[in-house]
């Protein structure tokens, strides 16, 4: 388990508006290996895209039609060619048989479960997570 961050004002985390959004489509991100480029449905008339290093873990066709967690208010940011327009949620730990490199460096993906938040029943995109 990480260390936990310093705790912040209940006004900071409110500022965080996370959403449900419906994966239209996955595809691998064409200039980037730990990538995946992911079409959403986020009630918006537009969608939005969002770019996710999952690919390690997620074959792109087994996230379709999955109900998703994303932080909806981040500001856009280009990952290799791509805009992104927000953050997929996922929890991460160390596979029980995985142990830490002496060095410090980060696990690899054979070393981590990576597991994408979902919802456990079907709502309508874009329905605020509280």
């Amino acid at each position: 388990m990480s260390e936990p961050l310093p705790l912040i004002p209940f006004d900071h985390f409110a500022k965080v508006d996370l959403r449900v959004a419906t994966v239209l489509s996955a595809e691998p991100h064409p200039n980037a290996d730990k990538l995946l480029k992911l079409r959403l449905d986020d009630g918006t008339p537009e969608g939005r895209q969002v770019c996710a290093g999952i690919k390690a873990w997620y074959e792109p066709a087994s996230l379709v039609g999955k109900q998703v967690v994303i932080v909806a208010n981040l500001e856009p940011r280009t990952l290799r060619g791509e805009i992104s327009h927000g953050m997929i949620l996922a929890a991460s730990d160390l596979k029980a048989e995985a142990v830490p490199a002496a060095d410090g460096a980060k696990p690899g993906p054979d070393e981590r479960n990576v597991v994408v938040l979902a919802v456990e029943k079907p709502v309508k995109a874009g329905s605020r997570v509280s």
